[in-house]
């Protein structure tokens, strides 16, 4: 398994690197994600577990990461950690079957 504290620490170093060279793109990317906070329609929970599903679907590691701490800094469960992983298994599995009418689709206009 990954050292994730370490991943947080070489994500962040880069970040700053890129925030140096691209400072509008790094705004841009907080911006987005304070816009939920301020509308405030999902707790900061729920959003934290909507970000850890996406990250598992995604396959993104370093959201993990990010994510986790975050969720765990809020008080976020395992118990419901698990629940949101739940959602994510079943989507990602859902989403390739249905993308795999997609295929067959294409396969037969081909």
């Amino acid at each position: 398994m990954q050292d994730w504290k370490q991943t947080r620490k070489e994500i962040n170093s880069r970040l700053v690197q890129l925030n140096g060279l691209s400072p509008e793109t790094l705004k841009g990317m907080a911006s987005l994600g304070n816009a939920g906070a301020k509308t405030n329609y999902l707790d900061a929970k729920t959003r934290e577990l909507i970000s850890l599903a996406v990250a598992v679907t995604t396959r993104c590691n370093g959201c993990i990461a990010f994510h986790a701490a975050e969720a765990k800094k809020i008080g976020v469960t395992t118990e419901e950690v698990s629940e949101a992983l739940g959602v994510a298994i079943n989507m990602n599995a859902g989403a390739a079957l249905v993308y795999s009418t997609h295929v067959l689709d294409a396969f037969d206009k081909l």
